[in-house]
Parts: C-alpha cells; structure tokens; sequence
C-alpha cells in the first residue's frame, strides 16, 4: 500500500526534464494506481502494440460497465475501456500540439476516447487548441493532468470520497471551454 505522504513528497521534489523523467513516470503511475486501483485494474506498464510500433507509458483497464459511479459513466459516454496515460516531465521544452497528437494516435477504437496527459507543467496554447479540433473531428477527450490536481486527488480520497471526481471534473470543465 503507497504512503499518501510519501506520494505528496516525490510528487513536489521531482526534478523536471531528464535528470526527473523516470521518477515522474514512476510516482505519477504509484499514485494513480493507489487512487484508481480498485475500481480500474491494476497498469500495464509500457504496454507495446502488436507491431512494436506503438508504446504507451501506462494503460489502465476500466471493466466497471454498469452500475453507479464515474467510471461506468465514462465507458458509456467514451468507449474508455482502456484509460490510457502519458507522462510528460518537461523542463525547457512546452506540452505542445504534438504530444497531443501522439496521444490521440494511440487512442485506438478499442481503446476508447479517453486519455489523460500528466504533464509536470501546464501546456501550451497550440496544445488546448489541438485537443479541441480532435475532439471536434473524433469526439476523443484527452485531459491535462498536474502533479497539485494529483495531489488534490489524494486529499479527495484521504476525505474518503471519490479521486475519480477531479476526473470527472476534468471531463466536464474541458466540455464547457470546448469551441
């Protein structure tokens, strides 16, 4: 069982760029996995596609199909029966349009049409604008994800609430700003 505190700790000390990138990968998928495992299945880690082409950083399974709750409600209104994540720790360099990109490519119709980026920093304007034209032409919602809104997270589920509300939330915001 993660260390709520611990998680906090690594989350805030976490060096930016390259000399940080493990480090975030690997506190950022500790902590979703202490705040969404259960209900979500445990990750599968740099999960390849059958090509070896495609390698996504971590891949939650959402069997939750029915009954109440955020994330039945997701894979009826998204197909997110796998909740992809990518991590992006960057120092110099901006969370642009591509990384939005490459994220919406590997959102495949099995997958689904829901992914979250876990950016160390807020992304770009081009980055916004990219997800709302993607959302626009394929309906899939990619969401920006902070080391504080992961910290909120756990405060949520420490309060014995839902973690998966701030997603939920997340969702919701992004429909109201969509244009």
């Amino acid at each position: 069982m993660s260390d709520p505190i611990a998680l906090r700790a690594r989350l805030k000390a976490c060096p930016p760029g390259l000399a940080g990138w493990k480090e975030f990968e690997d506190v950022c998928i500790e902590t979703l996995t202490y705040l969404l495992v259960p209900p979500l299945a445990a990750p599968k880690i740099q999960p390849r596609s059958y090509s070896q082409i495609d390698r996504r950083d971590a891949i939650f399974a959402n069997r939750n199909h029915e009954g109440p709750g955020h994330w039945p409600h997701l894979y009826k209104e998204l197909g997110a029966r796998m909740v992809l994540f990518e991590f992006k720790n960057y120092d110099t360099s901006e969370v642009g349009k591509d990384e939005v990109n490459q994220t919406r490519n590997y959102l495949t119709q099995p997958m689904g049409r829901l992914a979250v980026l876990c950016v160390n920093k807020k992304p770009n304007h081009a980055a916004h604008l990219k997800r709302n034209t993607i959302f626009s032409e394929e309906k899939k919602v990619i969401l920006f994800l902070t080391p504080d809104e992961l910290i909120e997270m756990i405060a949520i589920k420490e309060r014995g609430d839902d973690p998966a509300d701030l997603i939920m939330d997340l969702v919701e915001l992004f429909y109201m700003q969509h244009e």
